[in-house]
C-alpha cells in the first residue's frame, strides 16, 4: 500500500511545485493576426483596414462597430482607439498568384496551408504571413515589407 512503514516518502514526492504556464502557440498566434479581423474574428476580406497599431481588420467590421453606439455594448480593446473612419486607411494589397484560396477546400477535405498567405509585397515578393514584417504608408495606403523599404530608401510611394 505504501506509507505503512516500510517507505519513506521524499519531499518532491509529497509537495507539488507551481504549474507550468501554457505558451501560446506562435504559428497560431501570427495566423490569428494576419488572416483574421482583429475586431469581428473573421477571416480578412477586401476592402481591409489598418489603424496606427498595426492591426489588420474588414472595412464593413469598422464601420459595423462606429455605427454602433448603444450603450449596452462596451468596446472592444482590439478597436478601442479608433474613434472615426479616419483614424484607418484603407490597404492597397497585392493578390499572391500561389494562393489557392478557398476554391479548393469547398468540402472540407484539404490540407489549408497556414503560411502561404493571400498577400504579397510588390517589390521583393515576400508574402504577408507574419514571418516578415510589413509596413503601410498612411497617405496611399500601400503595403511593402520592410525589406523592401530598406532597399528602396525613398520618401515616396514606388507607385
Amino acid at each position: 500500500m505504501g506509507c505503512d512503514g516500510g517507505t519513506i516518502p521524499k519531499r518532491h514526492e509529497l509537495v507539488k511545485g507551481p504549474r507550468k504556464v501554457e505558451k501560446v502557440d506562435k504559428v497560431a498566434e501570427l495566423v490569428a493576426r494576419w488572416f483574421y479581423c482583429a475586431l469581428s474574428q473573421e477571416k480578412l476580406r477586401r476592402p481591409i483596414v489598418a489603424c496606427e497599431l498595426g492591426r489588420l481588420y474588414n472595412k464593413d467590421a469598422i464601420i459595423e462597430y462606429l455605427l454602433d453606439k448603444s450603450p449596452d455594448k462596451t468596446p472592444m480593446e482590439s478597436a478601442s482607439h479608433i474613434k472615426s473612419i479616419k483614424n484607418v486607411t484603407e490597404l492597397q494589397l497585392v493578390d499572391n498568384p500561389a494562393w489557392a484560396g478557398d476554391k479548393e477546400s469547398i468540402k472540407g477535405d484539404k490540407y489549408d496551408d497556414l503560411q502561404c498567405a493571400h498577400f504579397i509585397c510588390p517589390v521583393v515578393g515576400l508574402e504577408m504571413n507574419g514571418r516578415h514584417r510589413f509596413c503601410f504608408l498612411r497617405n496611399c495606403g500601400c503595403v511593402f515589407s520592410e525589406r523592401a523599404l530598406k532597399e528602396i530608401k525613398a520618401e515616396v510611394c514606388h507607385k
